[in-house]
């Protein structure tokens, strides 16, 4: 370990943590329940949307659909006083339950799906996967369910059938991503029975869903020193759970001492664009911020002063050095696991930084005592994009774009050094306290 790493706040029982955050969050709705989780034991309390909020000091959170949106208000707090904004998103690119859901070919019963977000599809062959996401009832309420056994498998072509495989895998998305759960003729209502039974409700009561698949095996140390982290969904649920720690500490430690108030912003759909309800696009973090202003007496003027001087960082996953395709890289900037968080750049606003937002960055990681990398994209391959850049331009506030450095980005499965997770989480600790 890393001189750097044993200065910081967070330790390995972080990564440890993380590896149960990751098992009980094979959706969005069930990431915000575990991050509501650890907010209610840091002595947060949920607020509904529909309710009046008071300006009283303290930790409150609101949940819509997959969304979270939780704040600290220290005591003495005026309505002109900057935030302090950690960004993530809640979604991952997976495999997604059709409204029609049963079908099926050749005597085999399948389930319809419908890819969601920037699959690389071969990650998503032959393995176990469970089912998980929300059921809607007829009064409106909703049910979180959760399969963790192996339920459906999407089943590669034998290479007998296909000689060519190793030359280039092609996957009709449509044809060839449909997973098998049985055998036997189609059976209408099958699927949609078979959770509600095992979720406790009666079929007939459900008026829709929002169901995915996951991988069933869980996260793990790998590696012969256990010093790298493999498992499903880190982008973004790493950012998800180092945030929710770092405001939890935030919170419970320093209290009244806090100059900004410290938010944590964890949207849904950001894999897709952001353009929902529940979404970096909506006027969701934008209304929360305001209602807390208006709580404590605020005026417009003192809402273009508070976020005048407030700061948000976009925290998502981003890409280490790959040892087999090191051409893929911009030459002089190589981010390896464990080599602390890194600063996310892009000159054409994939990502919101500038130098006045590296400036900021830095100065956390110092305050941390953790190290930090820089990422810059090849200028022959196209760069991802974050919640960052969509803050910034809603909000007009200084956004900064971070991450971790890891492999296998969107697949079923991805990697990354298991120091990194605590590293983050300090930096953000550093950063919520300014």
């Amino acid at each position: 370990m890393s001189t750097a790493a044993r200065r910081a706040f967070f330790d390995r029982t972080h990564t440890d943590d993380l590896i149960a955050f990751l098992g009980t969050s094979p959706s969005p709705y069930h990431a915000v329940a575990s991050a509501a989780e650890r907010l209610e034991k840091a002595g947060f309390r949920q607020v509904a949307e529909t309710d009046a909020w008071d300006g009283a000091a303290g930790g409150r959170y609101l949940i819509r659909g997959g969304a979270l949106i939780a704040w600290y208000l220290p005591e003495g707090a005026g309505p002109e006083t900057p935030f302090r904004v950690v960004g993530t998103h809640t979604d991952s690119p997976n495999l997604r339950v059709k409204p029609l859901p049963d079908t099926g070919s050749a005597g085999w019963r399948q389930v319809a799906v419908e890819i969601y977000g920037g699959v690389p599809l071969n990650t998503w062959l032959d393995r176990d996967l469970g089912l998980s996401g929300r059921l809607t009832l007829k009064d409106g309420s909703s049910l979180l369910v959760q399969l963790d056994e192996p339920l459906l498998r999407v089943p590669q072509l034998a290479i007998h059938l296909d000689r060519q495989v190793n030359d280039g895998m092609k996957l009709d998305r449509q044809r060839h991503l449909t997973p098998i759960w049985g055998l036997g003729p189609v059976d209408e209502g099958a699927l949609i029975a078979y959770v509600a039974e095992r979720a406790g409700v009666a079929a007939d009561r459900i008026a829709g869903w929002d169901l995915m698949t996951h991988d069933v095996q869980p996260a793990s140390y790998l590696g012969r020193d256990r010093e790298l982290l493999a498992g499903p969904r880190l982008d973004n649920l790493l950012s998800v759970h180092a945030a929710t720690a770092a405001l939890a500490a935030v919170a419970t430690a320093e209290g009244a001492g806090l100059p900004y108030i410290p938010v944590l912003a964890a949207f849904d759909h950001e894999e897709t664009g952001s353009e929902s309800d529940t979404g970096a696009q909506s006027p969701l973090l934008g209304t929360v911020l305001d209602r807390t202003i208006h709580a404590r007496g605020g005026t417009t003027e003192d809402r273009a002063r508070a976020l005048a001087g407030t700061v948000c960082l976009s925290s998502d996953m981003g890409h280490a050095v790959h040892p087999n395709y090191t051409e893929r890289h911009e030459p002089g900037h190589h981010p390896l696991p464990n080599g602390g968080p890194i600063l996310k750049v892009n000159v054409n606003n994939r990502y919101a930084t500038d130098g006045t937002g590296r400036a900021v960055f830095a100065a956390a990681c110092e305050k941390a005592g953790v190290p930090w990398q820089t990422f810059v994209s090849n200028n022959a391959m196209p760069c991802g994009t974050t919640i960052g850049p969509i803050t910034a331009a809603r909000l007009g506030i200084r956004t900064v774009d971070c991450g971790i450095a890891a492999l296998s980005m969107h697949s079923a499965r991805e990697l990354c050094g298991a120091e990194d997770p605590y590293l983050l989480a300090s930096a953000i600790k550093a950063f919520l306290e300014g």
